[in-house]
């Protein structure tokens, strides 16, 4: 007879939640970041982060709410196990289509550094996703008691 019941339920895999959890935060924190900076300053982070091609305020703005609504959905999936899965889905996909829009782009970048790391950084951020993503699909969540939802 197995020792645990379908109330119960691992360390490993409540340690793993918590994972989720964290990642979902963070991930949700560096959206707002990005969106606040974009929108607040677009100048500056066309300088300092995305230096293609012509600088132009009002795209930088537009992808802001776009960095905001992907935020706003990791932030409310901390809170909403159900979202989860489909959040990071959506957000995954994001990633991996930004860092090969990157990737075309590589050497475009002045100066040509950024290029590859921001390639570099999207890549392992679609990675952690994508981790976050299968975590959240084999673990189910627990409530505040550590019961399963």
């Amino acid at each position: 007879m197995s020792a645990t019941t379908p109330t119960t339920r691992t360390r490993s895999s409540v340690d793993v939640d918590s994972l989720v959890v964290a990642g979902l935060v963070a991930f949700a924190a560096v959206h707002f970041a990005l969106a606040i900076f974009m929108a607040l300053a677009p100048h500056a982070f066309y300088s300092s982060i995305g230096p293609f091609g012509g600088r132009n305020d009002h795209y930088v703005r537009d992808v802001a709410t776009y960095n905001a609504a992907l935020g706003a959905g990791l932030a409310i999936a901390v809170r909403r196990p159900s979202w989860r899965i489909p959040v990071l889905a959506v957000t995954t996909i994001q990633f991996a289509l930004h860092s090969i829009n990157h990737l075309l782009d590589i050497g475009a970048a002045d100066p040509a550094w950024i290029g590859y790391f921001d390639f570099f950084a999207l890549a392992a951020a679609t990675l952690q996703l994508a981790w976050l993503m299968r975590a959240a699909a084999r673990t189910p969540p627990t409530n505040p008691e550590g019961a399963p939802r």
